[in-house]
């Protein structure tokens, strides 16, 4: 899956009003990133690199597995194929709120 669905898949997940209230970000390597802004409301959703409060790092095939909740999160993590860079809770966060959708 390429870098634009799966933004759109992102921005389904997670709404209009994620209540996150803070930068995240997926690290899609040469692929690019998707971040979330949920300091504002509607979330902004995009592919501009800034800074955020926690980063998670992965390939395009193992996001759009854990997206779809065909590949555990935390799985992923203990086997080095999802890398965090920052705030745990804030990963914790998010991976609540993109497997509740």
């Amino acid at each position: 899956m390429g870098i634009r669905a799966l933004t759109e898949l992102v921005r389904r997940k997670v709404g209009l009003d994620s209540k996150l209230g803070a930068v995240v970000k997926f690290d899609l390597g040469s692929d690019g990133v998707i971040v979330i802004d949920g300091t504002v409301t509607p979330n902004l959703v995009h592919n501009d690199d800034c800074v955020a409060v926690c980063t998670l790092s992965t390939n395009p095939d193992d996001l759009d597995s854990i997206l779809r909740g065909t590949v555990d999160a935390m799985s992923a993590f203990g086997e080095g194929r999802l890398r965090l860079d920052g705030d745990m809770s804030m990963a914790m966060k998010l991976g609540d709120l993109v497997r509740g959708r």
